[in-house]
């Protein structure tokens, strides 16, 4: 088909991977697109997971990763990979998502080339330009230097017109939400059996928390916090499983293992592919976190999300109820984490909130929207 849309995807980590693999396959469908894919793999390993698992290759690798990168290294060796795919391929419209600083130099590299950028998960904010670091800023100078902005909520959309940008905000819902029912469609298809044998260790017919905790700007005393908070949870609550998969970083790993191995119903084990982890946290009971993304999944399988941040730039799980902000407060997490464990009330409240960041069909709703822009 001549005249077909060059469409260019940038990523580079795990959540970029799995919120806009979705979008790539959707996108495919459609002949008028011709659609590539480029990671400048920030992160190798989980980023190779996710792709394996929807069954994606790269068209252009990157492969920047190297040890103990980095802001100014994969900032800069990224940039300067990107020039030669840029210039190559010469897209219509490059995709970035989110706030990483793939994201941020995708969309800077695309304006350099005057390449017009498509921003997925736009809009977001804390309002403290430390946290999440560097996420928040990478978020904003994205969305500057983007012309189509699809927003996941009216707050996002809010959120860019107080920053003078008021063209072309497409509010579609999370991609998120799209990968996560793809996600767990594709786990039914191909068979759980191996997932219940992969947690062996886990008591499947107990109440489950999963636990994920891995912010810098939680490293030190905040991580004691939480431990402690957990410590104290599972020894009040004997019959619940615990469930940690402990980031690799140093700041994290010791003091999780110091403070919380040898706890008979806490299970510390190593990171989990995007296929294991979506399968255990549609197991799960609550969820305790301080990542992003989890904010927005969780409450798609009606899980109450306790989010371990002083600040979230996903108010709006909080402001419906899907979520409550916990920090790193010792006593908070407990007081709150006990609520949810022994009030079936409370539990009931955010489990059946409506969750608002869509309902899984944000893919098409961009498809059709670029499929009638003009670029």
């Amino acid at each position: 088909m001549t005249n077909r849309k060059k469409l260019l995807f940038i990523f580079g980590t795990r959540p970029e991977a799995i919120k806009l693999a979705p979008l790539v396959l959707e996108f495919r469908k459609h002949p008028q697109f011709d659609v590539k894919v480029c990671v400048t793999a920030q992160h190798r390993q989980m980023l190779d997971q996710v792709l394996a698992f929807f069954e994606i290759t790269p068209d252009y690798d990157l492969d920047i990763m190297k040890p103990n990168q980095t802001l100014f290294d994969v900032t800069a060796d990224g940039l300067k990979a990107m020039e030669k795919v840029l210039k190559s391929f010469e897209p219509s419209l490059v995709f970035v998502q989110g706030d990483t600083t793939t994201s941020f130099i995708g969309a800077l590299g695309a304006y350099y080339c005057k390449i017009k950028v498509a921003h997925i998960e736009a809009g977001l904010r804390s309002g403290n330009k430390y946290s999440p670091f560097p996420e928040e800023v990478n978020r904003i100078l994205a969305g500057h230097l983007s012309d189509y902005h699809f927003t996941p909520t009216p707050q996002s959309d809010a959120n860019l017109k107080k920053e003078n940008i008021t063209e072309n905000i497409f509010g579609v819902g999370n991609t998120v939400i799209d990968a996560l029912f793809l996600g767990l469609d594709l786990l039914k298809k191909r068979g759980e059996e191996s997932f219940q044998a992969f947690f062996k260790e886990i008591d499947l017919s107990k109440r489950m928390v999963l636990i994920t905790g891995h912010r810098r700007e939680s490293f030190g005393e905040p991580f004691e916090n939480i431990c402690e908070a957990i410590k104290t949870c599972a020894e009040r609550f004997p019959a619940v499983e615990f469930v940690y998969p402990v980031h690799l970083n140093p700041n994290v790993q010791q003091p999780v293992n110091r403070m919380l191995s040898g706890l008979k119903n806490v299970h510390l084990i190593a990171p989990l592919g995007y296929e294991h982890f979506i399968w255990l946290m549609n197991k799960s009971y609550v969820v305790l976190t301080d990542s992003g993304g989890l904010q927005e999944e969780a409450p798609a399988l009606g899980k109450p999300v306790l989010v371990m941040r002083e600040v979230t730039e996903r108010q709006e799980g909080v402001d419906s109820g899907t979520a409550k902000l916990v920090g790193t407060n010792k006593q908070l997490i407990i007081d709150e984490l006990s609520l949810l464990l022994s009030d079936t009330k409370a539990y009931d409240k955010m489990a059946k909130a409506i969750n608002p960041y869509g309902d899984g069909t944000s893919c098409k709703k961009i498809v059709d929207i670029v499929a009638k822009l003009k670029f």
